[in-house]
């Protein structure tokens, strides 16, 4: 009572309102809490179009609406193809602006000449229009391209600033910039050059980030090195002095450099395309000039090429959610590292999961360790026995509800994680390792430049020994096409060598080193690089390595569309031209040869169709040298697909005895599963690597391969 009584007079004496009466203050402004990733997928048109991902900590992330495009190419684009998205937050807090390249790369890298202007302010309805500078401003008869546009809010001029690199000429890629209009509809005013290099070099792939002051662009170089320079100025459009130093964590060339500010730290992270790779790569950093690579703690279900990541509020992120995260997406954030995430297959009508799993997965207590998204619940979290059975989770995504049943099962196929091809394998008597040597697959158009080799002490855990040879820095005579490799092993009075032989711009090279992993020393020049004599037509590819154990002699077989063999020399780089052969056994045979000897015969295998078939498969005939002439037998087949297990495109094999054992076995590659036999002609560079059981008939003949996702026991060498 007296309390109330007190209250009372401060009221009349005006000193306190009733709180009916008190004026409510703004509402406090929603803190950032969750990414946005707005990028494209490829070269193909398909693939140049505007992608969203998720990510609720800036290192994982989950594609939206399947990996489709959220934003109609065909409908916002003069060419057709959009690229190079880059995204930001207006000045007003909820407004979001978008630009792209307008292209698509099939028509040439000197084709377009037009950028699109996207707005919006629910991240879900864009408008959009195309601004084509050479219609657009006078004097623009030399201009081939105009490459990968961003923007930035300009305070003091009160516009949206946007900044693009243009190609006059013979002239150099240069970084121009021009201010939009009010509705970010246009440009307007003249086209001003924002940094003008000491060099005078090409720069592109602008990106500029505002801290304490000043502007930092990051920009790639081209022409003088492919890496990524910083240019810091205390004013926006001028004055950038160069910091003369690439700034990328890696050798490898890269480009698409994005920054972005982490939610709740001062720390931000310099992401780039490393584009010969097929990868991303992130890196940490807190002053803009010393960058840690983060790669380990970064994870997605996709493979984007050049785009940039947008720090987004809860409920911007649950709106997302709502219109493109489907429940079964949320069960494909899965991110327990023993997940083969390239092999999950989803069945969202019967609510069904499958996960693949590594080797030695402990199932018991198995947790995928879904990723958490606003807008999203999913029961049950935390480790769960998969050994019984499927366990059945609930996931909501707004008013969205579905129930899965997720099984774990470990398999041993594919043998590698990732996307691999072509694979040849070796025992190493030097240490009493296997290895396997693949293409490095993933690549649109078999563009991969780089080797890789793996390890395993028992050919079903295999570790991978990093890049042994990379075409653009270790080889002089070609840069592209880095395909199906094999190797020997050489004992010699000093020691072992090993001759590494490989497909780079469709010619054979060798490489030579003292290690099975390397580093491998290119001999400078091709090893074969003509077709054999009477050959019309084929590549001069898919090379062999054979030793014959009855007289110790090295063989090398070859050829696309043909079959051909010589003796090599004892330098191992060189052949002896009086020893070469056509072998080509009969119709089907494509490519890949392999040769093995057991029990007084020579088995040759080879793929036939093309490596983008379903049906590619392996065929054998035997001979009684390893220079032929060949037998084919009636029935010959010795891989080919399993299209009840969704197991296709079973090709280009090697093989590999255990040594001291008539125990033999099948590598080779298939599409990936699940998803190869739905990519069209893609299949056939997304292609992995699978080891199953090689056996015979009593009376020498190949027994027919069962592929398997199961794949093999652990072996011992010895």
């Amino acid at each position: 009572m007296r309390h109330s009584f007190l209250l009372l007079v401060l009221a009349l004496l005006g000193l306190v309102q009733p709180a009916a009466a008190r004026k409510p203050g703004p509402p406090a402004k929603e803190k950032n809490s969750a990414y946005l990733f707005v990028y494209f997928t490829g070269n193909t048109k398909p693939e140049e179009a505007i992608r969203f991902a998720l990510s609720p900590d800036g290192y994982r992330y989950v594609a939206l609406n399947g990996n489709r495009p959220v934003v109609s190419s065909a409908a916002i684009s003069e060419t057709g193809g959009v690229r190079d998205p880059h995204i930001l937050r207006g000045a007003d807090g909820k407004t979001f602006y978008m630009v792209a390249t307008d292209m698509v790369s099939a028509n040439g890298w000197s084709s377009n000449r037009a950028m699109v202007l996207l707005r919006s302010t629910d991240l879900i309805n864009w408008k959009s229009s195309v601004v084509n500078i050479q219609k657009k401003y006078p004097g623009q008869e030399t201009l081939q391209r105009v490459w990968a546009p961003q923007t930035i809010y300009d305070a003091k001029a009160g516009k949206y600033l946007v900044y693009f690199s243009l190609k006059y000429g013979n002239d150099p890629d240069k970084i121009y910039y021009a201010y939009a209009n009010k509705d970010f509809t246009d440009l307007e005013g003249e086209l001003k050059q924002l940094f003008v290099s000491p060099t005078n070099g090409s720069f592109i792939d602008g990106d500029i980030v505002a801290k304490d002051g000043k502007f930092y662009l990051f920009f790639k170089t081209e022409g003088q090195g492919n890496g990524i320079k910083i240019a810091v100025s205390d004013k926006l459009t001028s004055g950038y002095v160069l910091q003369d130093q690439y700034v990328q964590q890696t050798t490898d060339p890269v480009e698409g450099a994005g920054t972005f500010k982490l939610n709740n730290s001062d720390d931000y992270i310099l992401m780039y395309d490393v584009y010969t790779k097929g990868k991303y790569q992130f890196t940490r950093t807190r002053d803009l000039q010393h960058f840690a690579v983060v790669d380990n703690a970064v994870s997605m279900n996709f493979h984007p090429r050049h785009g940039t990541v947008l720090p987004i509020t809860a409920t911007e992120a649950a709106r997302l959610a709502v219109r493109w995260l489907a429940p079964s997406d949320v069960l494909q954030s899965a991110l327990n590292p023993a997940i083969r995430r390239n092999n999950t297959v989803v069945d969202t009508a019967g609510g069904k999961v499958a996960f693949l799993v590594q080797p030695g997965t402990n199932l018991q207590a198995f947790d995928p360790a879904f990723a958490t998204f606003a807008g999203v619940s999913l029961t049950p979290a935390g480790r769960r026995d998969f050994t019984k059975g499927p366990v059945r989770y609930a996931v909501r995504v707004g008013g969205r509800e579905q129930t899965f049943a997720v099984s774990a099962t470990e398999t041993h196929n594919p043998a590698l994680s990732g996307y691999y091809a072509d694979p040849d394998i070796l025992y190493s008597q030097k240490n009493g390792k296997f290895y396997l040597y693949p293409t490095s697959d993933g690549f649109t158009g078999w563009s991969g430049t780089y080797f890789k080799a793996f390890s395993s002490p028992d050919l079903v855990s295999w570790k991978d020994e990093g890049t042994i040879l990379d075409l653009e820095k270790d080889v002089s005579w070609a840069k592209k096409s880095a395909w199906a490799p094999c190797i020997i092993e050489q004992k010699t009075a000093t020691g072992y060598k090993y001759a590494y032989y490989f497909c780079a711009g469709a010619k054979i090279g060798v490489a030579l080193a003292d290690s099975p992993t390397g580093p491998f020393v290119d001999s400078r020049k091709p090893l074969l690089d003509k077709l054999p004599e009477g050959v019309k037509g084929g590549q001069q590819i898919d090379p062999d390595v054979f030793r014959d154990p009855k007289s110790g002699k090295l063989y090398l077989y070859w050829g696309n569309g043909y079959m051909a063999a010589a003796e090599l020399n004892d330098d191992l780089i060189s052949l002896k031209p009086e020893t070469q052969r056509v072998l080509t056994p009969d119709a089907t045979f494509r490519e890949g040869t392999h040769v093995l000897y057991r029990n007084g015969t020579y088995y040759f295998m080879w793929s036939e169709n093309d490596t983008r078939d379903p049906d590619y498969r392996v065929r054998y005939g035997t001979a009684t040298s390893p220079l032929g002439p060949l037998t084919v037998p009636a029935n010959n087949l010795v891989v080919s697909k399993d299209a009840a297990a969704g197991i296709y495109g079973t090709g280009h094999n090697s093989t590999i005895q255990v040594p001291g054992r008539d125990e033999w076995y099948l590598v080779y590659h298939r599409f990936t599963y699940p998803q190869g036999i739905g990519m069209g002609q893609a299949a056939g560079y997304h292609r992995e690597v699978c080891i199953d059981k090689l056996e015979f008939n009593p009376d020498g003949s190949i027994k027919p391969v069962v592929p398997t996702h199961a794949g093999i026991r652990p072996v011992r060498g010895k």
